[in-house]
C-alpha cells in the first residue's frame, strides 16, 4: 500500500531564527525530537531509547524549511519536512509538518507529531 502525504500546522510563539535552529541542527533537534542526534554531512542519526534511525537532509532553505528522507524508506518520493510559515500581516508564525504514512497509520502518526511538537513548544516556552 502506498504511503499518503499529510500536513499538520502548529502555531508557535517564537522567532523564525530560534525555530529554524531547532529544526535543522543536531543540537536543536536533540532538544525535542530525539534522545540523541549526530550529524555527519547531510546524514542525521536519530536515537530513541537506544534505537537509531538515519535520515538525509535532502533540502533546506535558511529560515524557511528543512526536508529529510529516512534512509530505510525505499520510496524516494517520501520525506518529512518542517516548514516555517510567517503571516505577513499579523507576523504570526506557524510550523507546518509534512510527512507520509500508510493510510491506516496516519492518525497514529499525527498523534506522535502532536507529542513531539508539544515538547518543542515546551522547550521554546511557547
Amino acid at each position: 500500500m502506498a504511503k499518503e502525504k499529510y500536513q499538520i500546522e502548529y502555531p508557535l510563539k517564537t522567532s523564525d531564527k530560534v525555530l529554524f535552529n531547532r529544526l535543522s541542527t543536531a543540537g536543536g533537534l536533540n532538544e525535542w525530537f530525539a534522545d540523541n542526534v549526530i550529524v555527519q554531512g547531510k546524514i542525521f542519526t536519530f536515537e530513541w531509547s537506544g534505537v537509531e534511525q538515519q535520515a538525509e537532509m535532502i533540502n533546506k532553505k535558511e529560515l524557511r524549511y528543512a526536508r529529510f528522507h529516512w534512509l530505510d524508506d525505499n520510496d524516494d518520493k517520501t520525506y518529512f519536512e518542517f516548514k516555517i510559515n510567517m503571516d505577513e500581516l499579523t507576523s504570526d508564525l506557524a510550523l507546518i509538518v509534512t510527512d507520509f504514512a500508510e493510510p491506516n497509520e496516519i492518525a497514529d502518526a499525527k498523534e506522535l507529531w502532536d507529542s513531539q511538537i508539544s515538547e518543542l513548544k515546551h522547550i521554546l516556552g511557547s
